[in-house]
């Protein structure tokens, strides 16, 4: 496909579809495999802890970012890791069932994120490449609700089913039905994006791996002589530090009986008040959050947006304290944190967009950063159960509290290569 034509192809159809598809692995691993382990017997501290080592593969994803520079098209890449994860999941289903699962299926789960870590590199990389700057801010909040409603379908839908299907047909095979039906969607979205998919421009191809291994140095190089890199890995290692604590815990919390300080909600319920209220306000959060950044620039509220995205974190202390039993007043506060975290998101991947990828290896630059991004995410998460076993729900939240503040302190300091002017003069 010339570029001619890819520039003409509406981005509303492939941007939600495509980020959707980077989503839905990424959540399924991060949130609803936790459930799943959960009810089948497995305990917090080696769920968060396998559950998080194995999303590795996002943080390491810089390390081959360049092999998908140089061979074929993005899309390519984009279309063969939805129909390698689809097919993956399928067998992950198929290991529920065995002696040793828990085994099989992380190492299962674990091929499901090399695959998803390549293909956020080629989608970013078709993102990057197909849009303006002036386009990348208009559609951050598209890309920002597709990837969190994936988050709503996994933890909300995903889960619900779980939980309806366990009523019937036992924890084992309900979890069977939702990894087939992951697999089922991600293969279907590759088939999808076949016609629908821009190229994102054709690679340059290398004649040994020798070249191949010189351009990866050039990559790693260029990448650490960006003005204020330093500044930036601690930035975007930062934000995302006290979601890292919360995420994974959360759903547990949730599940846990109220006699060991959870809220002892049903997976089905569980699944309800993320899949509806949650869902909801994650999008209208998100898409406003891009519209946002698209009217005052980043450069003006960056350290809004931090606020925006840590602060209602605050939401889970007061859970942990109060132990509410109504269904209500808990969808109320996941609804005010899911708000939050759409609508602050988008910061974070417009600034990785806007000041660190720009340059001749844009997309490795971008995978650099987001890899980096993911470092910051998986620590706190396998650090996250030990933790919350130790200290119990209460302080572990209020220590999510804490983790917020080197957040806000890098948000408010961080230098900006360029400027907002400089950004629209790129158009």
């Amino acid at each position: 496909m010339n570029e001619v034509n890819t520039l003409k192809r509406n981005p509303a159809l492939w941007i939600p579809t495509a980020f959707f598809a980077m989503g839905l692995p990424f959540v399924a691993i991060a949130q609803a495999s936790a459930l799943m382990y959960k009810n089948m017997g497995i305990s917090d501290g080696q769920i968060a802890f396998w559950t998080s080592l194995i999303m590795l593969p996002w943080t390491l994803k810089p390390l081959w970012s360049p092999v998908l520079e140089m061979f074929k098209t993005k899309k390519h890449f984009v279309v063969a890791t939805q129909i390698v994860t689809g097919m993956t999941f399928a067998l992950v289903a198929l290991s529920l069932p065995l002696d040793d699962f828990f085994r099989y299926s992380i190492a299962l789960l674990a091929v499901v994120a090399i695959s998803g870590a390549t293909h956020d590199i080629a989608i970013d990389g078709v993102y990057l490449t197909v849009l303006s700057p002036k386009l990348q801010a208009k559609y951050i909040g598209w890309q920002g609700a597709a990837y969190n409603i994936a988050k709503i379908v996994s933890g909300g839908g995903f889960v619900y089913l779980a939980g309806e299907l366990e009523k019937t047909m036992g924890v084992t095979y309900a979890w069977m039905v939702v990894m087939a039906t992951y697999g089922a969607v991600m293969f279907l979205l590759g088939l999808y994006h076949i016609k629908m998919l821009p190229s994102g421009g054709k690679a340059e191809e290398v004649q040994s791996l020798k070249e191949g291994f010189q351009t990866l140095k050039d990559v790693i190089r260029t990448f650490f002589q960006k003005k204020f890199i330093l500044w930036y890995i601690v930035f975007i290692i930062l934000y995302r530090f006290a979601e890292g604590f919360a995420i994974k815990i959360a759903p547990l919390f949730f599940k846990a009986a109220v006699a060991d300080g959870g809220l002892g909600m049903s997976t089905s319920e569980i699944g309800l008040v993320y899949g509806t209220f949650g869902a909801a306000a994650f999008v209208v959060g998100s898409l406003l959050g891009g519209y946002y950044i698209s009217a005052k620039g980043l450069n003006n509220i960056l350290f809004k947006l931090a606020l925006v995205f840590n602060i209602p974190f605050a939401v889970y202390s007061l859970l942990a304290i109060y132990q509410p039993d109504s269904i209500y007043i808990i969808s109320l506060a996941v609804v005010f944190e899911y708000f939050g975290y759409g609508f602050g998101f988008v910061g974070l991947m417009l600034f990785m967009m806007q000041q660190i990828a720009p340059g001749k290896y844009k997309m490795a630059h971008y995978a650099f950063a987001s890899g980096i991004m993911n470092l910051g995410f998986m620590i706190p998460s396998m650090l996250s159960g030990y933790l919350s076993d130790l200290l119990g729900y209460k302080i572990f939240f209020i220590w999510v509290l804490v983790a917020t503040i080197p957040a806000l302190l890098a948000a408010y300091f961080v230098p900006f290569t360029y400027t907002n002017s400089e950004i629209d003069a790129n158009n």
